[in-house]
């Protein structure tokens, strides 16, 4: 299994992104760049238990992503002007597109409780 989700976009501050990965060996990558008020970029790496990846593939398979259809669902690189489920109803695929909405913000509180946690965390 591989997992990868991108947002981001060109704004007054420059190229502003977040995007993290799960690769089937248990390996997370995480990357968030912030021009806003000079922040630079953050990189995160670590590796999750195969637990952990039996998780994120139930999460996944539960939100029935797969059974959606994509066609109809804006193109790369204009997703991103998808904010909030207002954005989501007045799209060609309102329901498909908040299967979609909702999976990522999943996937996304997941990613951010794992940085948290594994950065965080001071050892005895």
């Amino acid at each position: 299994m591989f997992v990868i989700s991108t947002t981001g976009h060109m704004g007054r501050y420059g190229h502003e992104f977040l995007e993290f990965e799960f690769r089937a060996d248990g390996r997370c990558r995480y990357a968030n760049n912030s021009n806003y008020r000079n922040d630079s970029l953050i990189r995160k790496e670590m590796y999750v238990s195969p637990l952990m990846m039996k998780e994120l593939r139930r999460v996944i398979q539960e939100s029935e992503i797969m059974k959606e259809d994509d066609q109809r669902w804006p193109k790369k690189n204009v997703t991103a002007k998808i904010g909030s489920l207002v954005d989501v109803q007045e799209s060609d695929d309102p329901e498909g597109l908040r299967v979609f909405y909702y999976l990522v913000q999943d996937l996304k509180c997941l990613v951010f409780s794992l940085i948290g946690l594994h950065f965080k965390i001071k050892p005895i």
